[in-house]
């Protein structure tokens, strides 16, 4: 018969587990969205792209792990993002303070905001599409005001730059929006995926 110490201890593993088990799939998920990122079905000439399903990986971690988890992950992806389109970035002859604009509202808020997805936990589909929807809306808010202050430069002569901003950005972020909710429900509509998912 195990002893009082030893029961406590065996009490105690399965705490280690659970983070080393949290850290793995974090990774993965991180991974498959930053190789789902490259994955593009069009781009846009100036910055933005539909990809397949990108965000969506993010999102579950937020949903799995809550929001506080799902804010560190889906930070460390803005950086990955960043870093893989710093070559781009850097050729685009933009002045410090439109570079610090871009980093901020193309990269770090948006794509940080994604941690977001978790807000209103997942109880039932509700309110996971809810916080899907929120986070989207919130990366196109980002975009819209990246467009129009950062890059009004590039506005086409005769339109107005709010207008611009929100055809451009809403070009990708509404198609990609639409994909990754529909996504969502199709995975949370079946009872195993939804428990492998989110438990």
């Amino acid at each position: 018969m195990p002893t009082a110490t030893e029961t406590k201890k065996e009490v105690q593993k399965p705490s280690k587990n659970t983070l080393l088990n949290r850290l793995v799939i974090s990774a993965i998920f991180i991974a498959l969205a930053i190789v789902l990122s490259n994955i593009k079905i069009y781009a846009l000439p100036l910055g933005g792209a539909v990809t397949l399903l990108s965000m969506l990986p993010i999102c579950l971690l937020s949903l799995k792990y809550g929001v506080k988890w799902g804010i560190v992950c889906a930070f460390l992806y803005s950086i990955a993002q960043i870093m893989l389109d710093l070559g781009s970035i850097m050729s685009w002859g933009l002045t410090v303070y439109t570079w610090i604009g871009c980093l901020l509202f193309d990269y770090l808020l948006p794509f940080t905001g994604l941690g977001l997805a978790g807000i209103f936990g997942k109880k039932n589909t509700g309110r996971i599409i809810a916080g899907i929807s929120l986070v989207l809306v919130f990366r196109f808010i980002c975009h819209f005001i990246s467009g129009a202050i950062v890059f009004a430069i590039w506005c086409p002569e005769g339109w107005n730059v709010y207008h611009y901003s929100i055809v451009y950005n809403g070009s990708y972020i509404l198609p990609e929006m639409v994909m990754t909710i529909a996504a969502a429900i199709a995975l949370f509509k079946v009872p195993a995926t939804r428990n492998l998912l989110l438990d």
